[in-house]
């Protein structure tokens, strides 16, 4: 019979252990979290502009990974469902030199600039991370540079992104650290999108109630734990 005390040091060390990939703690349960992508299956997602009967091109689930397939000329991925004021989580890692995205508030009905995207790339390695620390990862892409000195991990390792919306309010995080905030349609987003490419999208970067959309740019890149919770605004 074990001692008590070692009974207790293995349930709590038991209660403190990360969850497995593609799952939820009982703590996040309760705090409202769900997956928005189980480790095997694309339920919940369909390809962009195209019908949930369509398979989703150019990209695999492996080892409970979504994996971009490189020159493959494939789709983007996008929630069935759309969403309004919410915290999102999710890992992702790139080879080097590779570049991908996570947009957001996203439309259909805007077919050249769905939405604003949360960028992921190679910063040194990538000739448009080169451009400018906004169009660097964790940047409102094209638009606001996140904080220079932000957590990113290197080519080949895993990171975490955090995205907030709520309200007017909008937060990248990186690795644990808030890199970016914003308030949709203030003077600050009005300026960035006038110097940005998306001058002429009317509609960009207002709060809707919007699908999440994973890019697809010809790079290697791989997502696990993509989670969500709904917020009050």
């Amino acid at each position: 019979m074990k001692p008590l005390a070692l009974v207790l040091t293995l349930a709590l060390s038991a209660s403190l252990a990360p969850a497995a990939d593609n799952t939820l703690t009982p703590e996040e349960r309760k705090a409202g979290w769900e997956l928005l992508f189980d480790g095997r299956s694309w339920s919940g997602w369909r390809a962009y502009r195209k019908p949930a009967s369509e398979p989703i091109k150019g990209w695999e689930i492996v080892d409970g990974m979504l994996h971009c397939l490189p020159n493959a000329k494939g789709d983007q991925p996008i929630t069935a469902r759309k969403f309004r004021d919410y915290e999102l989580s999710w890992d992702w890692k790139l080879l080097a030199k590779g570049n991908n995205g996570l947009k957001y508030l996203v439309t259909e009905d805007r077919p050249k600039s769905p939405g604003p995207e949360y960028q992921m790339i190679d910063d040194a390695g990538h000739p448009d991370g080169k451009l400018g620390p906004q169009r660097q990862t964790a940047s409102f892409y094209e638009v606001l540079a996140p904080a220079a000195d932000k957590p990113l991990r290197p080519p080949g390792e895993w990171n975490t992104s955090r995205l907030v919306v709520r309200g007017q309010r909008v937060e990248h995080w990186l690795n644990g650290r808030q890199v970016l905030a914003f308030e949709l349609g203030s003077a600050e987003v009005k300026a960035g999108i006038a110097r940005s490419k998306f001058k002429q999208e009317a509609g960009f970067g207002d709060k809707i109630d919007g699908h999440i959309l994973l890019t697809y740019h010809n790079d290697d890149c791989w997502y696990r734990n993509i989670k969500i919770r709904v917020l009050q605004p």
